[in-house]
């Protein structure tokens, strides 16, 4: 760890954030003191479209750092990809990124939430049929109850599911949803199945939360409310990256924003710095401004039959390699 590196404690006070992030250089893939993801050549595409190609990007632990970017501009493909939902085009062929330290080039979705990075979706994933007390509990990881063995001794996991329920508890009345633990998910408003995808998601005692569009859909009453629990979770040693279009929001919470155009990063730096950036100025008000930046062009029936192949081959792939990582694990 550098020797500018503040405590993630040290970081709850604006100052400590200041002084730490006046270091960085502000130029896409700058490096940082102490980076807790690290990403280097991930390509992804569709056919003949590049949806993501990030040659290099760094995120500082303990801080907020906002990832904007117009319509199409592959946001929330490089999410899925880091997370394990999606692999890149480049897999085995120079992709490589790690977090704290741990490689996740081939690694699962389920086992990159069980290092310690978990994510929300811009769509929310509440099972509405379930509880929300329920849905609180599927989050907690490690749980003796879900072994077929153990799961027929009470004993062995009762203790383990009854903390488990006191922390559900906890988080629900922080984020204000305790009176509605035993109501179903999906009678919650679009804002409250917010609150309760980060809540859930903070079941695993993550050490960095991906929050993508956290405030698509939600009234501005708990908008406030939302900003204030990811600011609070800063404050608490968590490192956050948030995707958002709202540059109020940006202006708001950032720490350090990131910026991607037509699947580049662009341009890194303040949120100050990145408003007056040519490269960003151009990536929202010039020829793209509100269009996709995929080219319609590109998807004619034979384009589009081979993506749908494509997609189809890489899920039959993912899927027998987190077979195989299950089973491994049950050994």
């Amino acid at each position: 760890m550098s020797d500018h590196t503040i405590a993630p404690s040290g970081l709850a006070d604006p100052a400590a954030r200041a002084a730490l992030v006046s270091g960085f250089e502000a130029t896409p893939g700058a490096s940082k003191p102490d980076p807790i993801l690290v990403v280097d050549d991930i390509v992804r595409q569709f056919g003949g479209m590049t949806a993501v190609d990030v040659g290099h990007l760094e995120v500082q632990r303990g801080i907020i750092t906002a990832l904007i970017g117009p319509n199409g501009a592959g946001k929330t493909t490089f999410f899925n990809l880091i997370t394990g939902f999606d692999r890149p085009t480049t897999a085995g062929k120079g992709a490589h990124w790690a977090f704290d330290g741990r490689t996740l080039d081939k690694t699962s979705a389920s086992s990159v939430a069980r290092a310690g990075m978990v994510r929300t979706f811009q769509l929310t994933k509440a099972l509405s049929r379930m509880t929300v007390i329920e849905n609180m509990m599927l989050g907690a990881q490690g749980q003796a109850g879900e072994n077929l063995f153990k799961s027929m001794f009470r004993p062995t996991w009762r203790a383990q599911e009854r903390a488990n329920e006191e922390k559900a508890d906890d988080l629900l009345a922080r984020f204000k949803l305790y009176e509605k633990k035993h109501d179903y998910a999906g009678s919650l408003s679009g804002g409250q199945r917010k609150l309760l995808e980060m809540a859930r998601a903070l079941m695993s005692d993550p050490k960095m939360i991906m929050l993508d569009e956290p405030m698509a859909g939600v009234n501005p009453a708990l908008t406030q409310s939302l900003l204030g629990h990811i600011q609070a979770l800063r404050d608490e040693g968590m490192t956050v990256l948030f995707v958002e279009h709202d540059m109020h929001v940006v202006r708001h919470i950032s720490d350090w924003v990131a910026v991607m155009a037509e699947g580049r990063l662009v341009a890194e730096g303040s949120a100050d710095t990145v408003m007056s950036d040519p490269a960003v100025i151009d990536a929202y008000l010039g020829a793209h401004h509100d269009t996709d930046l995929g080219d319609d062009a590109l998807l004619t029936d034979e384009a589009l039959e081979e993506l749908a192949e494509e997609v189809a081959a890489e899920d039959a792939e993912r899927e027998h390699e987190e077979h195989e990582e299950h089973e491994e694990g049950q050994r």
